[in-house]
C-alpha cells in the first residue's frame, strides 16, 4: 500500500525555521510529482510547493516564494519542506502529496493528487 508519511512540524515563534519531512513507501518515488499543501480549520486546502520527479524542477504558493524551498532524495524516498521566516499565517496541517502525472497549470489543484499522507501540524505564534 502507498503510504506518505509526514514529521518535524511543531510550534515556534514568528521569525523561526522549520523543516518537514515526508516519508513515502509503496510506489515507484522516482515517476511520481511531490507536493505539499496546508489546511488551516475552515479555509480550504492551499498549494504550498511542488518539484518535479527527477530534474529537481520547482513552483511554489504566491504566499510562501522566498521563504520555503522544496527538495527530494529519491534514493530514500523523502521530500523535504524547509520553511524559513515563518509567520502566524503559516500555521496549518501542512500534507505531503503525490501524482503520478500533471501539468504546471494545474498543480494547485488538490483534486488532481493521488495520494496524501495524514499531515503534520505547524503553529507559530506571534
Amino acid at each position: 500500500q502507498v503510504q506518505l508519511v509526514e514529521s518535524g512540524g511543531g510550534m515556534v515563534q514568528a521569525g523561526a525555521s522549520l523543516r518537514l519531512s515526508c516519508a513515502a513507501s509503496g510506489l515507484r518515488f522516482s515517476s511520481y510529482w511531490m507536493a505539499w499543501f496546508r489546511q488551516a480549520p475552515g479555509k480550504e486546502r492551499e498549494f504550498v510547493a511542488i518539484i518535479s520527479p527527477t530534474n529537481g524542477n520547482t513552483d511554489f504558493g504566491d504566499y510562501v516564494k522566498g521563504r520555503f524551498t522544496i527538495e527530494r532524495d529519491n534514493a530514500k524516498k523523502m521530500v523535504y519542506l524547509q520553511m524559513n521566516s515563518l509567520v502566524p499565517e503559516d500555521t496549518a496541517a501542512y500534507y505531503c502529496a503525490a501524482d503520478r502525472a500533471t501539468h504546471w497549470n494545474l498543480v494547485s489543484n488538490p483534486n488532481e493528487y493521488d495520494y496524501w499522507g495524514q499531515g503534520t501540524q505547524v503553529t507559530v505564534s506571534s
